[in-house]
């Protein structure tokens, strides 16, 4: 039987904490081993989030270290119970053909974030695209995508956007989008202006979509240097982690200070920016212009 494979940034992320816990407790990877009766390798590679770590697995390790606080008993064990979801829950497996390794881990960890902040610059967030428009970005020269691979990969962005709606737990989203992305046509003005009025209509009906525009106005900014998404998982677990947009490559940002100075950024353009109101009111307007 196939093993589960793991949620790499949550994986690295419990394997960390486990590794400081040991070093704490002033242990060997060799004393380690003693407690869950393994190698000392497979200790080192569960601190690298190389290998599944099952919460009896946590509990033997945290006696070991000493640890009896019972909430990080409690948050270290939902960790390990997240990153390795059952076989089935894993929908993106499917598109493994059009989805990165980078892109299927970020998927894996969204599936489980109760709160999604992200701030845009040059384009609409993927948890905001219509299909068109969805596609329209996917088909660029550099991409090289064949007809199905652009289905499975806007298929991907609608199964993603679903969090949204969820009748059951909806994600918390919250959008700082450039002012420059509702001006920059990347398809027909026809489809621009659909885009836009889904927006306007997804914020005005779901209670958990905030959006708010960042204005020419608004002068420079860090958040001008590249988009981004931080990833808030349950209080329980207690992790929090950042995805770094880049036109190279995407990159999972998983240390507290890292994380910690995205938060700072995306608390700032929140400040810099519109209100919701207000933002809702531009996105209506520029909507119209290409509807004129």
């Amino acid at each position: 039987m196939a093993m589960d494979r793991p949620s790499t940034a949550l994986a690295r992320r419990l394997g960390i904490e486990l590794r400081q816990h040991r070093e704490s407790a002033g242990l060997s990877t060799t004393q380690a081993a003693e407690a869950l009766d393994c190698t000392k390798g497979k200790i080192s590679r569960m601190e690298n989030g190389r290998v599944l770590i099952r919460t009896p697995d946590v509990t033997a390790l945290l006696q070991a270290y000493g640890i009896s606080d019972a909430g990080t008993h409690r948050r270290l064990s939902t960790l390990a119970r997240t990153a390795h979801p059952k076989r089935e829950q894993r929908w993106w497996d499917e598109y493994a053909g059009v989805l990165t390794p980078t892109y299927r881990d970020y998927i894996a960890t969204e599936s489980l974030a109760e709160q999604i902040d992200t701030a845009h610059l040059g384009l609409i967030p993927g948890l905001l695209q219509t299909r068109e428009y969805a596609r329209a970005v996917a088909d660029t020269p550099r991409t090289k995508r064949s007809p199905q691979m652009l289905d499975q990969f806007v298929e991907v962005r609608a199964i993603r956007q679903r969090r949204l709606t969820d009748p059951d737990s909806p994600v918390t989203f919250c959008a700082v989008i450039s002012e420059a992305a509702l001006h920059q046509q990347v398809a027909s003005k026809a489809t621009m202006a659909r885009q836009l009025e889904h927006i306007e209509q997804l914020a005005t009906d779901q209670p958990n979509v905030t959006v708010q525009v960042l204005p020419f106005t608004s002068g420079p900014h860090p958040c001008l240097l590249g988009s981004f998404l931080i990833l808030t998982l349950s209080e329980e677990s207690g992790i929090v982690v950042a995805l770094h947009e880049s036109p190279v490559g995407n990159m999972l940002r998983e240390r507290d200070e890292d994380v910690h100075a995205f938060q700072e950024v995306f608390a700032d353009a929140r400040n810099c920016a519109l209100s919701s109101e207000a933002s809702l009111a531009l996105v209506h307007r520029v909507a119209q212009e290409y509807r004129s």
